[in-house]
């Protein structure tokens, strides 16, 4: 278990990265939690988004066609599927 002073140390050097990536004006990726009022201005914090699958690429771009939808609104995942596996990204193996 860290000591009191070692934890005054860990968060003066987080303070001190936090800060020279602030002026660098590179993409923060991590908070400081124990103390978010002492952060230096306003910064925002950029979160990488991770990528579609193809999967998900077929059912955003089909989702809103007739053929793959019922007459409520729901979508025909089943018939998404047989067609997503009929596609060239579909049929790939990992």
């Amino acid at each position: 278990m860290p000591t009191a002073r070692e934890r005054e140390y860990y968060a003066m050097g987080f303070q001190d990265g936090f800060k020279q990536s602030a002026e660098t004006g590179s993409t923060i990726m991590y908070r400081d939690l124990a103390e978010p009022r002492s952060l230096p201005g306003k910064l925002k914090i950029k979160h990488k988004k991770r990528k579609l699958s193809a999967w998900n690429k077929f059912v955003k771009a089909n989702s809103k066609k007739p053929r793959f939808r019922f007459a409520n609104g729901k979508l025909k995942l089943k018939k998404m599927g047989v067609a997503f596996r009929r596609t060239p990204a579909g049929r790939k193996k990992k």
